[in-house]
């Protein structure tokens, strides 16, 4: 049925999903009582009620000819239903009139056209036909009442016949009515589901894009605060050389004055005096040598934070990764303990001896290995709040020499991950922290820095409740 209700729509027909359905119903009805239209002819002629035969031929072509006029655009779908509307009304009521006026046995019928006329073009025109039947009835009965008897043409032996295929007709009536509903609910119920579908499907989509702007939003907050950071750390990086500089020249000066001190100065003093004097250069001398070999340290640490403050290109020069490695492992166990003082890790370090020095950028690859450093402290100290008694932290750090690369593995026995955690860690802006701690950016800038930076590689291994360990190659 719906192939050949398709093949009755117009090539060019434009409008709504509501006017497509109601398009595609009044042709089904049309065609339909078309058939019924076709059984009331045939009736007519066994009957022999010539004049029922003949409205019955206009109606059957009408209601043949009108869909064809609908699929080639002589009309629209609502005109095409109001034709129907009055072709059907006229052969009911015309049927009514020979069949003997307000008693005739298809006056009944009037009833159905502002039924269908409401079903098919909705109030409006259920309300003009309401009217029009109304008036019909009442012109009938006007007949009867003033004794104006409308004849019979239906022969007395074919009347229990015709009654029945009436009755017959009006339950085809029916159940037709009930198929067409019955299709307009299951295509209101699916469109409905379609509807909530892509409803949800657009709220879940609107989620997720509102939690991507929550984390850009974090993210630029994040990289504002550390740009500013970055800066306050270069103004006091730099205040900070200007008196070191002082300081370890100033101490190195007086180192190279007391060497050129000579020893027969003193000789005119007495014995416990030259021991004395002797005992407080060499102490002194001592204490120039600790503040040299601190401030020297200090002017170290300085270099870093204005490495790390740094932002335009870097230059890659040799690096001994063993000691970098160690002293940001160091770095990230120290600041972590400077916020959470009762927390305890064991650090081990398995450093290749022969591992030779790198030719990387130290204060990108010293990035990366401070984030793998507190990504690995984090995870212990979740696994510590899940798992408190007889739980052991610790976080292991190896070095090799592959080859013409080196191998550095951090790993820990903290909380783990899932694969499909896995599978995201290296994307941007997916974290597994909570909301204000983590940006999602740090080790997808270190798989940018390890992999497009240094043309190396970077992969991780983890299981749940067993550890993670990420494993980093470079090029030497």
């Amino acid at each position: 049925m719906d192939r050949i209700t398709s093949y009755f729509m117009p090539a060019g027909f434009v409008g709504t999903a509501d006017q497509t359905r109601q398009a595609r119903i009044i042709t089904n009805t049309v065609l339909l009582t078309s058939l019924f239209s076709f059984n009331f002819l045939l009736l007519c002629w066994w009957a022999g009620f010539w004049p029922g035969m003949y409205l019955m031929i206009f109606n059957v072509v009408a209601f043949l000819v009108l869909p064809f006029g609908f699929r080639q655009g002589l009309f629209s779908y609502v005109t095409f239903g109001y034709i129907y509307l009055v072709a059907g009304y006229l052969g009911v009521f015309l049927n009514s009139v020979y069949q003997g006026g307000y008693f005739a046995a298809t006056t009944s019928w009037l009833v159905l056209c502002p039924v269908s006329a409401t079903f098919l073009l909705g109030r409006r025109a259920g309300i003009i036909f309401f009217v029009v039947s109304l008036l019909s009835v009442v012109g009938l009965w006007e007949l009867e009442r003033r004794g104006i008897h409308l004849p019979s043409t239906v022969p007395p032996e074919h009347r229990l016949f015709w009654s029945l295929d009436i009755l017959g007709g009006l339950m085809l009536i029916l159940l037709v009515v009930s198929v067409v509903f019955d299709q307009i609910n299951q295509n209101t119920l699916r469109q409905l589901t379609e509807n909530n579908d892509l409803l949800s499907l657009r709220t879940s989509q609107l989620e997720q894009s509102l939690n991507e702007l929550r984390a850009t939003q974090a993210m630029l907050v994040h990289s504002e605060k550390m740009a500013s950071l970055g800066e306050l750390t270069a103004g006091i990086a730099h205040e900070i050389q200007n008196p070191m500089n002082f300081v370890n020249n100033f101490s190195e000066v007086s180192c190279e004055l007391l060497q050129e001190l000579p020893p027969a100065m003193f000789t005119a003093l007495p014995a416990a005096q030259q021991a004395l004097v002797q005992g407080t250069l060499e102490t002194l001398g001592r204490n120039l040598a600790r503040i040299t070999r601190h401030g020297q340290r200090v002017d170290g640490i300085v270099r870093s934070m204005l490495q790390h403050a740094h932002t335009g290109p870097r230059e890659r020069q040799l690096t001994d990764l063993n000691q970098l490695a160690t002293e940001y492992l160091n770095l990230a166990y120290s600041s972590l303990r400077a916020k959470d003082p009762a927390f305890h890790a064991a650090l081990h370090t398995d450093l290749a001896p022969d591992l030779g020095l790198a030719n990387v950028v130290a204060p990108d690859i010293g990035r990366v290995l401070l984030n793998l450093f507190n990504n690995g402290l984090y995870a212990l100290q979740e696994q510590r709040r899940k798992q408190p008694a007889g739980y052991l932290p610790a976080l292991t750090v190896s070095t090799r020499r592959v080859g013409a690369e080196v191998e550095i593995r951090v790993r820990d026995n903290g909380c783990g991950m899932p694969e499909e955690v896995r599978q995201k860690v290296f994307q941007p802006f997916f974290t597994t922290k909570p909301a204000g701690t983590g940006t999602g950016l740090g080790l997808s800038l270190s798989h940018d820095i390890v992999v497009s930076g240094h043309g190396g590689r970077f992969l991780v291994d983890s299981q749940p409740g067993q550890g993670t360990e990420f494993h980093l190659w470079l090029p030497v």
